[in-house]
């Protein structure tokens, strides 16, 4: 997990290569990486889709999930760390701890998993592994504990110095690194190793009592018994085991590699995993092949050759193909087709699986992202997964007008596959609205749509929709009268119209004597529902208003239902237009999350934005800023607050209320309409 471009899956290419699940090495700037097998991801040169695969290194089975960086993806980290037991932190030697490293470094405090941390790019020029190292103290207020420091020659990298053993490692280039030689260490960092492994005896101390009766006595302390009390600090979150490297320039990564043995934990060491039953009781699993079959779906992909892949994290038991399984979350049963072992899009079918695996179930049918799969015997669920809100929004529509049905079910398979993703029919505009969680991740669905299924569509940032009210009571009067040479049309209304609160619309009938037959209120009624949709001064629903029906006037031959309907609609009309009639726009609560350092230039955006701040705090280590916001002004607004903030500031939204449009944003209205108005008529 890292920040974009910190080298997640550069790290990850060199980890299968070194492990000999590849026998070569992809590069991500060639398109050709095992993990970024997605045809936008090799364009791009991003990871977009976490991605599994799994490896063995010195006797251990080791599932790795390479996350993206991007911030737009961010769903997809949160649920890896949900079924993952333990996290590799890369930051880059230049750039130290950045936006999204923080992000996915309070993802990972959310599930409590451990980490160790790679301090990548010690190659480049600019690198600075000490300043990385006070960064990640400073910024992350974690206990980095140093196992390793760069050996250069002037900008190149040559090795690393093992901190525990004393000792320095040198790379093989012409090798790719697969042959290194381990040498004494370079006379100008002989110091400094030594006061660091000082430094690290005194903090293994802090962790374990018996460690630090040995060490005050000056016993002599095998490199086992200190890899044990790192071990056992990493497991707690005491220490954050800091080790260097460039993967690119395949250095580094063995070491990594036995870090992750040597300091993550397995499954045994995570356990007892907490569940709750059916009924609400809480109880552990030991995670053990022995006990009963549990397992999480995770993640839903559906691929072009196979149908719909369920990715699980295999808590306990074991599962085997055939097999029918409970579904807690749906309540459901389904059966297992095939499992299979994931290596990115590549898979290796097995016939059973079992606890501390992650594997692909093909075929099942109604299951969703965070459900708890189970034996059937056994009614228990996991804590499920936490999809973030989606925060960017457009409207979208086909090019074509028969692919709409098409387009439906093209999105509605997106959002199953990624949660973070909303499609939805907007009832208020019509439009349908596409939400995610930033500009960059609906480009990326809308090319996979034309990619994937032949779908290409339009987009355009979604209208905002008004309303339409009046300030002051009148009185409306709606005639429609036709003569045609044989039975005519008549429909006579007086209609009282006033404003009110609390209710879009009120009708009462206050007719008395009979001047209106009782069988047309109901069409007068209609007609002036229709009238309220359609608005009268720019087509925006009309509302808060109240209605009375006080008077009028019927013929006996002429007069019908339709008459009256129209007299209602025309009725309404008149007396909106006298009623000095108002354009109303929504008015959004948002609740933003920044940097204190960020605070200043924040809030004066929000001024620009015709924003009243209602609330401003502290929250944790951020500024809070409770604002009230034109949702007309909040289009691009997650764009913006990423570059403020460096991609650190981040906010909800809700609709507050409507209020009047100042008269600029009226008269600007008034510009559009005629616009369209023209446009319509003369093309």
């Amino acid at each position: 997990m890292a920040h974009i471009d910190a080298g997640k899956t550069t790290t990850t290419e060199r980890m299968l290569f070194y492990t000999g699940v590849n026998n070569r090495i992809g590069e991500v700037d060639d398109g050709n990486a095992t993990m970024d097998w997605m045809e936008q991801e090799k364009e791009r040169g991003i990871t977009i889709t976490a991605a599994a695969t799994t490896c063995s290194w010195k006797g251990h089975r080791i599932n790795i999930i390479d996350t993206p960086g991007h911030i737009d993806f961010t769903v997809e980290v949160g649920r890896s760390l949900r079924v993952l037991d333990g996290a590799v932190a890369l930051f880059s030697g230049v750039e130290g701890v950045e936006p999204q490293s923080e992000t996915v470094w309070r993802q990972a405090d959310r599930y409590r998993v451990p980490r160790i941390a790679f301090v990548n790019k010690m190659d480049r020029p600019a690198a600075d592994f000490h300043r990385c190292v006070r960064m990640i103290k400073d910024i992350l207020k974690a206990n980095p504990l140093i196992l390793q420091i760069p050996v250069k020659d002037g900008d190149e990298l040559l090795g690393n110095v093992d901190i525990i053993t004393q000792r320095a490692t040198y790379y093989d280039n012409a090798t790719r690194g697969i042959e290194y030689t381990v040498k004494d260490i370079p006379a100008h960092l002989k110091d400094e190793a030594l006061v660091l492994r000082e430094r690290l005896m005194e903090s293994l101390a802090e962790i374990d009592d018996g460690f630090m009766t040995a060490y005050l006595d000056g016993a002599l302390i095998e490199e086992t018994e200190i890899k044990r009390i790192i071990r056992k600090g990493t497991l707690s979150g005491a220490i954050l085991p800091v080790l260097c490297g460039s993967s690119f320039k395949n250095k580094g990564v063995q070491p990594l590699l036995d870090a992750i043995v040597d300091y993550l934990p397995s499954p045994a060491d995570v356990s007892p995993y907490e569940y709750w039953t059916i009924e609400g009781e809480e109880g552990y699993l030991k995670g053990t092949p022995d006990e009963p079959f549990s397992g999480l779906v995770f993640k839903i992909m559906n691929d072009p050759f196979v149908g719909q892949l369920s990715y699980m994290r295999i808590y306990s038991g074991e599962l085997k193909t055939g097999e029918t399984v409970l579904n807690n979350s749906k309540g459901r049963t389904e059966r297992i087709g095939r499992i299979i072992r994931l290596h990115a899009n590549k898979r290796e079918e097995v016939k059973k699986i079992q606890a501390g695996d992650i594997c692909a179930i093909v075929g099942l049918k109604g299951v969703s992202t965070g459900d708890t799969l189970t034996g059937q015997d056994f009614e228990i669920l996991f804590e499920t997964i936490e999809v973030p809100a989606p925060v960017v929004s457009i409207a979208i529509a086909p090019k074509k007008k028969d692919d709409l049905k098409k387009m439906w079910l093209v999105f509605n398979r997106y959002t199953v596959e990624d949660p973070s993703l909303n499609v939805k029919l907007d009832s208020d505009t019509g439009e349908v609205i596409l939400s995610g969680m930033g500009e960059l991740h609906l480009d990326i669905i809308m090319d996979r749509a034309r990619r994937e299924h032949n779908l290409d569509m339009l987009s355009s940032p979604p209208q905002v929709a008004y309303r339409e009210t009046i300030t002051k009571s009148v009185t409306g009067i709606g005639k429609y009268i036709k003569q045609s040479g044989g039975k005519g049309q008549y429909g006579h209304v007086v209609l009282h119209v006033s404003p009110i609160e609390g209710a879009d619309f009120v009708f009462e009938n206050k007719i008395v004597g009979g001047v209106i037959p009782r069988e047309y209120i109901s069409s007068v009624e209609a007609g002036v529902k229709e009238r309220m949709e359609k608005g009268v001064l720019f087509g925006y629903p009309l509302v808060n208003i109240k209605v009375e029906l006080i008077d009028g006037s019927y013929h006996e031959v002429d007069s019908s239902e339709l008459a009256f309907k129209l007299a209602g609609s025309l009725g309404l009309k008149d007396g909106v237009t006298k009623a000095n009639p108002v354009i109303l726009e929504p008015i959004m609560k948002v609740d933003i999350n920044v940097p204190g350092d960020c605070l200043g230039p924040v809030i004066g955006d929000l001024s620009s934005r015709r924003g009243r701040i209602a609330e401003l705090g502290d929250r944790n280590d951020f500024k809070y800023i409770v604002a009230h916001i034109p949702l007309d002004e909040m289009f691009g607004y997650t764009t913006h607050l990423r570059s403020a903030t460096q991609g650190r500031g981040y906010y909800t939204m809700e609709f507050f209320h409507y209020t009047p449009v100042p008269q600029h944003i009226l008269e600007n209205l008034m510009k559009n309409r005629e616009k369209t108005v023209t446009e319509a008529l003369y093309g």
